[in-house]
Order: structure tokens, then sequence, then C-alpha cells
């Protein structure tokens, strides 16, 4: 089911979404100030390549204010609106039956998506 779902997965719209989070990061890495936060989008961009078994698990290797600090400027930059587009697209997809497992995944996402230092997908 694992292989299956990340093929559907790729197909149906993850390559996309990685793309744009690799835009973006480099976007952001053009800057000395915007480094963090493109790592953190590349970071999010593999994880929307095949999400399917793997789980969000806490790094534990970063210090936790400078984590909570740069979260807080995330998600009142982008990380509210990432993870609202993910809760909407998990809502959709699990009005059906097969949709179920996608759903999940963007639950899943919304997580990481909100408050992505200090968490990764693995």
């Amino acid at each position: 089911m694992r292989i299956l779902g990340n093929i559907i997965w790729f197909v149906f719209g993850g390559v996309f979404i990685f793309f744009e989070y690799l835009w973006g990061g480099l976007i952001l890495c053009l800057t000395i100030v915007g480094i963090p936060w493109g790592l953190q989008a590349f970071k999010l961009g593999i994880a929307h390549l095949a999400p399917f078994g793997k789980r969000v698990v806490p790094t534990g290797g970063s210090i936790p204010v400078i984590s909570f600090l740069l979260n807080v400027i995330w998600i009142i930059l982008a990380g509210f609106w990432i993870a609202v587009t993910h809760l909407l697209f998990g809502i959709l997809f699990c009005v059906t039956i097969i949709g179920i497992p996608f759903g999940l995944q963007h639950f899943k996402l919304m997580r990481l998506g909100f408050y992505p230092f200090g968490y990764d997908l693995r």
C-alpha cells in the first residue's frame, strides 16, 4: 500500500508541490536572513514527494528556544496558510472512502507545515 500510495501521490500532485517548495526555498536562500526558512522549505518539499510510510518525529538536535522563535515567524508568514490548505484538502479527501489515505497524509503534513523547526518526517 505504501508504494502504491506514494506513486499515486507523486503523479497527482506531489511532484508539483515539491517544485513549488524547491522554488520557494531557493528564493529564500538567496538572502542570508532567509536561509533557515529556505532549508525548511526544502525539507517540506522532500516530504511531499512520498509521505506514505513516514511519520512526524521530533529531531531533538536543536535548541528549543531558537526553534520556537523560528516557528513563530514561520507561522506568521507562511505556516498558518500551509496548515489551512492541508486541513481543507484533508477534509476534502476524507469525504470519499478511496481518498481517506490521502486525507490522512494531508493531516500529517499539516502538522509539519505548521511548525517545521524541530520536527522531521522519517
